[in-house]
């Protein structure tokens, strides 16, 4: 199961929806611009805007979210650094204490939140194959192994 994807899907919906406030399926070309400066370490602007024009086909300023994620997985495939920032900010909302690790609860949630198609029954495997040790908790590493499959 590529998680991986499904993560940076779930990145850019959220990263998407959070600049749709008017909930038209559309934002400002610009909005692109101020979402990969969060997300992406680096991008050559001259190729940012070749995109956006290429993907704004009615000339409208406009994008909607398959084209959004058609330009911000461009970048985002070559900038891994930028991933592993997110997911550990993913890590810190749950990690609220600080401890280096999450309960497997808060894995549950974050997996039902990038796939909401999973079973009870995949998630249980998904999480014992992660909690081998059966501690009921995850730490940073483990949890990035999952995500990323390295």
């Amino acid at each position: 199961m590529a998680v991986n994807d499904d993560l940076k899907l779930c990145l850019l919906k959220r990263a998407f929806s959070m600049f749709d406030s008017s909930k038209q399926g559309k934002i400002e070309k610009e909005k692109v611009r101020t979402i990969l400066n969060t997300m992406v370490y680096s991008y050559d602007d001259k190729e940012l805007e070749t995109l956006l024009d290429g993907e704004d086909n009615e000339g409208t300023g406009k994008l909607d979210f398959d084209s959004f994620c058609r330009v911000a997985t461009h970048f985002l495939d070559e900038d891994d650094e930028a991933l592993q920032r997110e997911l550990k900010q993913a890590f810190r909302l749950y990690d609220k204490e600080g401890n280096g690790y999450i309960p497997t609860s808060s894995l549950r949630e974050i997996l039902m939140a990038l796939d909401d198609q999973l079973t009870p029954d995949q998630l249980n495997e998904m999480i014992a194959e992660i909690d081998t040790d059966d501690s009921g908790t995850v730490d940073f590493d483990e949890f990035m192994e999952m995500m990323t499959g390295d």
